[in-house]
């Protein structure tokens, strides 16, 4: 027995010691944003309906406006040819890809695509597209050439993703290395062919994320690249992701809205989201897309009296604003999405908002994307249950907003210093200044935004 402690003593003695644990804090965001993203607003783009003729020759004549609204990246639905079995409508869904390496003939020819990407980048926008990872058309070459690559039923049929109505598409299997290569090599070829500058990711939670991080590195090792889940999971921010959309803030926006309940539902996504996201991840935020305008309604029916205070938010507080093409001429109908039916445009009252705050965002610091940009900071106000206000930025260049969120109109005081100095209005220009005791009276659903001035 004494031999044997020996041996043990003498082995614990001889055993290398254990590293020190580093406590040093880490960014849990490894993707590198490209420099461009800094205070970029997206522009949905639904080549379809965006203008009568539906093609990208025409789409390419709007893109002077749209560099002159103030937005910076143009997101293209998806631009592949449609399957044509189990097709939806007489168009199909173009979330049906039937060749991810072509263009479809609808919208033009890869010549029309190729100008409309240059006159892009000629006035400074970038140009994402729609990308469809997770399945394609069941008619798609790829389940003839590699039937292994798709998810099949017990019975060995071809089969949509589970629990969904998805008939007009097949799953794919992404345990399957062929694919991954071939689906890697298909983003490269449009950044690598096309300059494209990124990807929206359609459903990106339903393929693995290690399957995004590869390809991510490989779309970097071409052009530094935007890339944007349509998910909301922190883990896409690590090495593939530099947004995910902020369904959460939707969700608090529309509820407050529908119930009149005050501001409760947005505070709460605001503190989780500065709580449990890291700041480097930015969040997409949106009060109409193509989903909600297609199977919801329309934002300004949706949001009603809140809607520009809805816009606004989205803008002045944290996250990544997205506008759906005819948002800033009032479309108030639901485009239809499985044929043509183009936006009736017209001069609408929101364009002049829409500008006013991509100036605003473009200008201030504070606002911008990510680790780009400041926290919000709340301000208490005499009206907590119904009003949120907050700053962002550092004091001489902070912005100060106050957002009645509620259909009750409130005479408005503010507790504690946070906000106090010397503002001007953001959409007004009027001076406004904050040293205490100030009283600020907003109708319902109204709000202010300020501005410091030094």
């Amino acid at each position: 027995m004494r031999l044997g402690l020996t041996l043990l003593a003498s082995a614990v003695l001889a055993a290398p010691a254990l590293a020190a644990p580093d406590y040093t804090p880490r960014d849990y965001v490894e993707v590198r944003n490209a420099e461009w993203t800094r205070d970029a607003v997206i522009y949905q783009l639904n080549t379809r309906q965006f203008t009568s003729e539906g093609t990208f020759r025409a789409a390419t004549r709007q893109l002077p406006r749209l560099a002159a609204m103030g937005v910076d990246i143009v997101w293209l639905m998806p631009i592949h040819p449609i399957g044509e079995a189990n097709r939806k409508g007489s168009l199909g869904s173009p979330y049906a890809v039937r060749n991810y390496r072509a263009v479809n003939p609808e919208l033009g020819t890869e010549a029309d695509f190729r100008a409309f990407v240059a006159e892009a980048h000629r006035l400074g926008l970038k140009v994402i597209l729609d990308w469809v990872a997770n399945h394609s058309a069941t008619d798609n070459p790829l389940t003839k050439s590699h039937p292994e690559w798709y998810t099949r039923t017990p019975e060995g049929a071809l089969m949509s993703p589970q629990g969904t109505d998805w008939s007009d598409v097949a799953d794919f299997d992404y345990s399957q290395p062929g694919l991954r290569q071939y689906m890697t090599e298909s983003l490269a070829h449009w950044v690598r062919e096309y300059g494209i500058d990124g990807f929206r990711c359609d459903v990106a939670g339903y393929v693995p994320t290690d399957f995004w991080e590869t390809a991510r590195a490989e779309l970097d090792t071409v052009k530094p690249v935007f890339m944007l889940a349509e998910w909301e999971q922190r883990d896409l921010h690590a090495r593939a992701f530099d947004a995910t959309y902020g369904w959460g803030w939707k969700e608090a926006m529309q509820k407050l809205v529908r119930s009149g309940e005050g501001a409760g539902a947005i505070r709460g996504y605001y503190a989780a989201q500065a709580e449990t996201w890291p700041r480097a991840a930015m969040r997409m935020i949106y009060t109409e897309n193509h989903d909600q305008n297609s199977w919801d309604g329309v934002a300004s029916q949706i949001y009603g009296p809140a809607y520009e205070a809805a816009i606004a938010l989205s803008f002045t507080g944290s996250g990544l604003p997205l506008i759906y093409n005819g948002q800033e001429a009032d479309n108030d109908r639901q485009l239809k999405f499985f044929e043509r039916d183009p936006i009736v445009w017209k001069e609408g009252k929101h364009a002049a908002l829409f500008a006013k705050l991509i100036a605003l965002k473009t200008a201030t610091p504070a606002l911008h994307n990510g680790r780009f940009g400041a926290p919000m900071v709340e301000v208490p106000t005499s009206e907590s249950a119904d009003v949120y206000a907050f700053t962002r930025g550092a004091p001489g260049e902070r912005i100060f907003a106050v957002f009645n969120l509620s259909p009750r109109p409130h005479a408005v005081t503010f507790d504690k210093a946070r906000h106090h100095g010397r503002y001007t209005d953001a959409l007004t220009g009027a001076p406004a200044r904050f040293g205490g005791g100030e009283t600020l009276d907003l109708p319902a659903w109204g709000y202010r935004i300020f501005k410091e001035t030094k």
